[in-house]
């Protein structure tokens, strides 16, 4: 049993924990709305990209790196008629990492009118489906989101046969708890060097900067990430950007739909 001495020590300590807690999540949500006041005012006469003129639909992809996000000057910004209609967000990553922006951006996305879609950054070494099940955890998809993406880049200490074993678990688990395929994300090296044709029947977002007018890859693919240099009204940092490989209505097909 405790001393009274004991017992007043726990509870000062509890006292202690508590507010070096709230403290820091005062500062956090203090700098939350320090980097949204300067988000909200940034302005850029435009992209600062070549924007591949052939396509329609154009979008970003985003993570903890662009910092506070005012989405309703992304979804504003217009120049010489391109606009913004969609944005990737990191979800997860791994089997236990967050990113700290996704709850924001995923709210705030919607509600500037962006259609939004989420991505997990995979981790070739580690379990696919207790990733595939952290995902989940945090990522609650509604009609008219984006499908889901893995987002595919490294090895990290895998080899080629592990990680595509590890990758399709997770497809599997996140297709069958959502009910639409999967998305890939990569780049066309990796996907030649480690993947081959293992996930053609996956679609594909490629990530291949600086091509004029689509990337080099000896398949179908969705989206194109053609830049990690452009600049967006309500951004503070660079940003990828993105474009789809159909029209409008190819588009609206490929969202989730009410069950």
């Amino acid at each position: 049993m405790l001393s009274r001495k004991q017992k007043r020590l726990s509870r000062l300590t509890l006292f202690i924990v508590f507010a070096v807690g709230l403290t820091a999540y005062g500062g956090w949500l203090f700098f939350q709305w320090v980097t949204y006041k300067k988000a909200k005012e940034a302005r850029y006469p435009e992209f600062g990209i070549s924007i591949p003129s052939s396509y329609s639909i154009h979008g970003i992809d985003v993570s903890k790196y662009q910092q506070t996000i005012a989405w309703e000057e992304v979804s504003k910004m217009n120049v010489m008629d391109v606009k913004l209609g969609f944005a990737f967000i990191k979800a997860t990553e791994g089997i236990g990492i967050d990113d700290p922006q996704f709850g924001r951006n995923w709210k705030k996305a919607k509600e500037a009118g962006i259609i939004r879609g989420a991505y997990h950054f995979f981790i070739g070494s580690k379990d696919g489906r207790m990733q595939a099940e952290h995902f989940i955890d945090n990522v609650e998809l509604h009609p008219g989101d984006l499908p889901p993406v893995l987002d595919v880049e490294q090895l990290n200490g895998a080899t080629a046969a592990s990680l595509k074993k590890e990758m399709k678990k997770w497809l599997d688990i996140v297709e069958d708890y959502y009910h639409i395929q999967p998305i890939i994300y990569t780049n066309p090296e990796f996907y030649a060097r480690y993947l081959g044709n293992d996930f053609d029947e996956y679609p594909l977002w490629v990530a291949h900067y600086y091509q004029p007018d689509q990337p080099r890859i000896g398949r179908d693919w969705l989206f194109w990430q053609h830049s990690d240099e452009g600049h967006v009204n309500g951004i503070l940092s660079k940003v990828d950007f993105n474009v789809f490989s159909g029209d409008s209505m190819a588009f609206r097909t490929l969202l989730l739909h009410e069950r």
